[in-house]
């Protein structure tokens, strides 16, 4: 076995599995895409094994060998074998090895796959005392073949976060090694660390091209390597001259991978690259076959190449889905233009997303809408790529309307609201041809905007889009611009005018027969529109309607609103229990969608409800009060406009304000706020839900308002 010349870097969790492996099975094979580093890990974990092997453990090299039949030959070189007779390699192997017990690594099966599993089945047939470790991109198919799968390095940290100190990820950790053989000086500091991890992330944490990298600090900063990166297989080169051919450099390492794949395999991973992401059987039928791909041919395909570790399997609640490593992708992207495919692949690509949110948009509707938010979010990354296609290609911009538009439900219902204003404010701009695709994306943007308290931009938008359907005879369009006139109406506190529109729109909306989450957040609109006017009777009046569609329908996302409203109407009321109930179960529904307004608006009315006694005889927690409203505003800045900007649903939180700074001394008045605004989403709504108390809030102490000091988040008005 070889000494290693270069530190071995994480993978502790992938060595302990693979050693658990050889104590169980007698064949193993380590598999994964070129360059993530599977001969290094099976030479660690061989070299820790040796223990275990009296007879020693041997290191075949397989990728030198081209012809099959010389494969038994080079096991016998290995082992330090000679023999001058005419027997079949495999029958000297069988012989000279006879009661002894050994492991044979044979690394790099690749390109001989089946000399590779017939060699090994033959051995392993013959010889009690041994054990083979294989490292292929392709598995062997052999019989009792174990497999462990390699992926790349973890990566870390996101855009915008920095990776701390001592907790750096392994791929960061790999590049730092490396390029202190090339800057001996080189650390990992605050001031390179989102640098250093960006690089990293660009390189899917494979770890060659790491090493390559790392490699290029000879001439280059970190933030120039990155810049290169459209050009990565150009600029990774230089790698060691005593490596492997196929692994000095990027281009060759993945080469090598498309030369292993069949005609058939190489057109489909070319046709795969137009993917971003992650996708599923369906979407790979429709966008790649035809032209030299059968539809029925495309589960085989797909199968060999990830058996040739091209593709990466993943698990989804939808069933298995795929994946291409951004490096793998490019690859494919360069022979897919060099076939002069790219423009049709990508039209595919962009019809199968469009019919993805119009099917989405459909289902929004119903008992499935919670599964079909998930679907969506599976899909962002593609639907992202569809969108720029069709905003970068002339001619696609009413498509773009279109596709932005559609998306309204995943945008609105699953917190993607900033999101949704950039796509749509760009398809807006490129193309002002009265079309229903362009209404559409008028009263939709005007929808965002008002969510996010922009009524300067709302206002204008919708108004455009009521214009365009009284010139064009778009009744729909119509009663979308009347109703989100009415939202912007309500949020602009004119509850009055907000009412006479919300009723001109839901009598749109009953004229053309329209009936769907929109119609039901009209009655929901209307409702609130009642209440801020001290009308609760006629509010309740429409939330009880909205509350049997929603129930006939298995509507949740809207359900969830009702919920909210229903909770605000029973506090006016002095019901106080009933509204905590329903303002819980409006936070949990928004939450599983990711609604992060309808999360904040529920969790601001729980902090007004812990300003009530908590049943006959016990107090209010006005210290919970407070930690509640620290917590929703830390989600508000990440929603838009604290209260969309509105005195009517600032209210309740000005009166929870005013409630707690009365019964609090201040010094716990502010300390409680601030515990709040340290909780992440997930730990508020799990604060809310559970109804205080838990560990991620303040510390208990002897009496309700013991929290320990924090340093204060940016201050909202009047809290």
């Amino acid at each position: 076995m070889p000494a290693e010349v270069t530190g071995f870097v994480g993978r502790q969790r992938e060595l302990t599995e693979l050693a658990a492996l050889l104590a169980a099975a007698r064949l193993v094979t380590v598999t994964g895409p070129g360059g993530v580093g599977k001969s290094r890990l099976a030479l660690r974990a061989a070299a820790r094994a040796a223990g275990a092997f009296p007879d020693g453990t041997w290191l075949v090299e397989v990728a030198p060998v081209q012809d099959p039949l010389l494969l038994g030959h080079a096991v016998l070189e290995a082992l330090r074998l000679t023999d001058c007779t005419a027997r079949p390699p495999v029958d000297v192997l069988a012989e000279r090895l006879a009661g002894r017990r050994l492991l044979l690594v044979l690394d790099g099966c690749e390109h001989l796959v089946e000399a590779c599993a017939e060699l090994a089945d033959t051995l392993l047939r013959a010889l009690p005392g041994l054990r083979v470790l294989t490292t292929s991109r392709s598995v062997l198919r052999a019989s009792g073949e174990h497999l462990l799968t390699l992926a790349p390095l973890p990566v870390g940290a996101l855009p915008g976060q920095r990776p701390g100190p001592g907790v750096l990820p392994d791929a960061v950790r790999l590049f730092a090694d490396r390029a202190r053989a090339v800057l001996p000086s080189f650390e990992v500091t605050e001031a390179n660390a989102e640098a250093v991890g960006l690089l990293c992330r660009r390189l899917d944490g494979i770890p060659l091209a790491v090493e390559l990298a790392a490699g290029r600090l000879r001439a280059l900063s970190v933030e120039q390597i990155t810049a290169r990166l459209d050009d990565r297989f150009r600029l990774l080169t230089g790698g060691s001259r005593t490596a492997l051919p196929r692994h000095q450099t990027l281009r060759t390492t993945i080469g090598w991978s498309h030369e292993l794949c069949t005609v058939q395999e190489r057109l489909l991973w070319a046709r795969l690259s137009v993917f971003a992401g992650s996708f599923d059987l369906e979407a790979a039928e429709y966008v790649c076959a035809g032209e030299g791909i059968e539809p029925e041919d495309v589960l085989d395909l797909l199968d060999e190449l990830v058996a040739k570790s091209v593709l990466l399997r993943e698990d989804s609640p939808f069933g298995v889905r795929f994946r291409l490593l951004d490096t793998l992708r490019e690859y494919g992207g360069h022979w897919l233009r060099a076939a002069g495919e790219e423009q049709r692949l990508l039209r595919r690509h962009r019809d199968w997303y469009l019919g993805v949110a119009t099917w989405g948009e459909v289902e929004w509707f119903g008992p499935r809408q919670a599964e079909t938010a998930e679907r969506t979010q599976l899909a962002h990354t593609n639907l992202r790529a569809a969108l720029e296609f069709c905003l970068s290609e002339p001619g696609e911009e009413q498509i773009a309307l279109l596709l932005a538009g559609t998306l309204w439900f995943f945008w609105v219902g699953c917190g993607h609201l900033g999101e949704g204003r950039h796509w749509l404010d760009r398809a807006l701009a490129l193309d002002r041809e009265p079309t229903e695709a362009r209404a559409k994306a008028l009263w939709v943007t005007g929808y965002m905007a008002t969510l996010q308290g922009d009524l300067t931009a709302a206002r204008p938008a919708l108004e455009e889009c009521r214009r365009q359907a009284l010139d064009t005879g778009d009744d729909r369009a119509l009663a979308y611009a009347v109703h989100r006139q009415g939202c912007a109406a309500l949020i602009g506190d004119e509850p009055e005018r907000a009412a006479e529109l919300f009723e001109e729109a839901l009598w749109h909306y009953r004229t053309i027969g329209e009936l769907n989450s929109n119609v039901v957040m009209a009655m929901i609109e209307l409702g609130l529109a009642y209440l801020f006017q001290g009308d609760l009777d006629s509010g309740e009046l429409w939330f009880g309607q909205a509350r049997e569609v929603c129930e006939e329908h298995g509507e949740q996302w809207a359900y969830a609103y009702v919920l909210y409203a229903s909770a605000y109407s029973h506090f006016l009321d002095g019901a106080i229990q009933p509204a905590r109930a329903l303002a819980r179960e409006c936070v949990r529904l928004n939450h599983q969608f990711r609604d992060l307004l309808g999360i904040v608006l529920g969790i601001d009315l729980l902090a007004l409800l812990e300003t009530e006694p908590a049943g006959p005889g016990e107090p209010a927690d006005l210290c919970e009060a407070r930690v509640l409203q620290g917590a929703a505003h830390r989600i508000w800045r990440t929603v838009g406009t604290p209260f969309l900007g509105s005195r009517s649903f600032f209210g309740t939180h000005q009166e929870c304000a005013e409630r707690a700074r009365a019964g609090l001394t201040q010094q716990a008045f502010d300390d409680c706020y601030r515990a709040g605004a340290r909780l992440d989403l997930d730990a508020a709504v799990s604060r809310a839900l559970d109804g205080g108390g838990s560990p991620e809030g303040p510390e208990p102490g002897p009496g309700p308002c013991s929290v320990p000091p924090a340093p204060a988040p940016a201050p909202v008005p009047n809290s």
